[in-house]
């Protein structure tokens, strides 16, 4: 390597760009277009060769998606270097298209998800098929399952997701107070935490649904219960972090106020760390409020929620018919899985304590 080719290199690795991939490293172009081209073609003969094979299609479906996904991997290596993360985006467009269906679900061709009436008299447990009206079967009342996934996406982003931003004003601002003032806002708040954490999560929220309507403001209220100490301890160890660097001090010795240090020096530095944990936590609640719901002491049928989804599937209908409970598990475990990838990454790249590992 020539001495100005050195130089560059070192000034590269110096902006944390990344090198850029010999091209005697770089996948041949063939391992990528080859699978990628056999998938594609694989999942059009499984769409319209095997029309009403049930799972022998759902089977060859899954077969030609693992190979696009092969061929599609290796030409993002070969064009943007092996620290291209492919699952990491194929995890954004899963929770944008979720997210864009569950919000436009009313204005999508959408079969019957709720009405039993509508129904009644057609044939029921309807089974997965790519080219009917039920590409994912139907239920044991004979409404869609896709429909019904999508429309119980809503309930459980909303509730999740309302719990988390609960969680995270409220645990922030107590975390940060904690951090900041130590002594005896610190004793207060560790008595919340311990308090909150000495319950069994799942013991809780069995009492508050108990006692509360099971609707989605409720539900929302109890999941944030749980978010609630993780995200206290969260924000009082990323304050403990930055409340004796030296713009805090200054601002200390220029006369500012404690609530002006707080909000404008180190909620920026507190927020970052918060919000990608949010997003692990907001994984977490997905999966309280789906077992809530499938204890039945959350959202209420007729109206769809992952949890009440699978609780259809139970006993004996999922021996004969166990695509009613795989279909809400597999959103389940989409939804839970790019949630906690995403997360992950977040806090690798925004948490200070992170980076020493």
């Amino acid at each position: 390597m020539s001495d100005t080719a050195e130089i560059a290199e070192s000034e590269r690795r110096g902006t944390g760009e990344p090198a850029p991939v010999p091209a005697s490293r770089r996948p041949s172009l063939w391992r990528g277009v080859l699978p990628a081209v056999l998938g594609v073609a694989g999942f059009v003969w499984a769409t319209l060769s095997l029309r009403g094979e049930g799972w022998v299609q759902l089977a060859a479906v899954l077969v030609s998606v693992a190979l696009m996904y092969s061929g599609a991997s290796a030409l993002a290596r070969r064009r943007f270097g092996d620290s291209f993360d492919l699952i990491a985006w194929l995890c954004v467009v899963w929770l944008v298209v979720l997210t864009l269906a569950a919000v436009f679900a009313p204005l999508l061709p959408l079969p019957e998800h709720q009405d039993v009436s509508t129904t009644f008299g057609e044939a029921t447990m309807a089974r997965p098929d790519l080219t009917t009206d039920h590409p994912l079967g139907t239920n044991n009342f004979g409404l869609d399952l896709l429909a019904r996934a999508i429309y119980g996406s809503r309930a459980s982003l909303v509730v999740s997701i309302a719990a988390v931003v609960i969680g995270l004003v409220v645990g922030g601002a107590l975390g940060i107070a904690a951090g900041y003032f130590r002594k005896g806002v610190d004793v207060v708040s560790g008595i919340l935490t311990n308090s909150l954490l000495a319950v069994p999560p799942l013991v809780l929220l069995i009492a508050l649904a108990a006692v509360l309507e099971p609707n989605l403001r409720n539900l929302a209220f109890a999941l944030s219960l749980l978010a609630l100490p993780s995200m206290i301890r969260m924000a009082r160890a990323s304050t403990l972090t930055f409340v004796q660097r030296e713009f805090v001090l200054a601002g200390k010795a220029m006369g500012a106020s404690n609530l002006r240090i707080m909000v404008r020096e180190l909620l920026p530095n507190v927020l970052l760390p918060l919000l990608s944990y949010a997003m692990v936590v907001v994984s977490v609640l997905i999966v309280a409020e789906a077992s809530l719901s499938f204890l039945g002491l959350g959202i209420q049928p007729p109206e769809p929620s992952w949890g009440n989804m699978i609780a259809e599937g139970e006993g004996t209908t999922f021996e004969r018919h166990p695509h009613i409970v795989l279909v809400p598990g597999f959103f389940v475990f989409m939804t839970v899985f790019a949630f906690n990838m995403l997360g992950e990454k977040a806090r690798k790249r925004f948490d200070p304590r992170q980076a020493k590992i």
